[in-house]
């Protein structure tokens, strides 16, 4: 079976229930979508590969920033957000893992969009996002821009409210230097909620 493997604290549980299975005899051939949950699949006894060695991916595991009630996810807080939809589109079934306080009525609630872009002319990119009614402030870290495993970096964007997922996430695309957004509409199969009370399932 080959399985993705999301990128963040979500994820990070799921791989070593993952590895502890592996260990008990399933057979499982992993695709990570970070530099980041390769090291642990590794550390963990998990066989990692690449999507160029296998394309197609049986299920993808992995978390989200929020979701709302028809699915639509919002990703890439863990700075994996490309890797993450290029895995996710490669998948027969994408589960998302989450915990209750995720669940949003409409995107853009509590988080910004994370979106995707090259270091070249990156002020001129947010410039452009700016145009499309949001906030968008250059992610750091220790004072320097955060750089992706893709070697981009990363404007988390604040929207007043997403109402149309699939059309914005094609704007937001559209603009040159714009790599990837983490707006994930209509791609998660089943999500896993879980609350105090145990886990609920919402599915499409």
């Amino acid at each position: 079976m080959v399985v993705g493997l999301g990128t963040g604290r979500t994820a990070g549980h799921a791989i070593r229930k993952l590895a502890s299975m592996a260990s008990s005899g399933l057979r499982l051939i992993c695709i990570p979508t970070s530099d980041a949950t390769a090291a642990l699949a590794g550390k963990l006894g998990l066989t990692v590969s690449t999507m160029d060695e296998y394309p197609d991916i049986s299920v993808t595991i992995d978390g989200a920033d929020e979701v709302d009630p028809s699915l639509n996810l919002i990703k890439g807080r863990g700075g994996a957000l490309l890797r993450e939809k290029i895995v996710a589109s490669a998948s027969a079934k994408e589960v998302i893992v989450i915990d209750e306080g995720k669940l949003v009525r409409f995107l853009g609630a509590k988080e910004s969009l994370p979106v995707e872009m090259l270091r070249f002319g990156y002020r001129s990119t947010m410039i452009h996002l700016i145009e499309l009614g949001c906030e968008p402030v250059l992610r750091e870290l220790d004072g320097k821009p955060f750089i992706t495993d893709s070697a981009n970096c990363i404007a988390d964007c604040r929207f007043a409210k997403i109402d149309n997922p699939a059309d914005l996430s094609a704007k937001i695309n559209s603009i040159p230097g714009v790599v990837e957004n983490g707006l994930f509409p209509g791609m998660a199969s089943v999500v896993y909620v879980g609350s105090a009370n145990g886990v609920r399932i919402m599915r499409k």
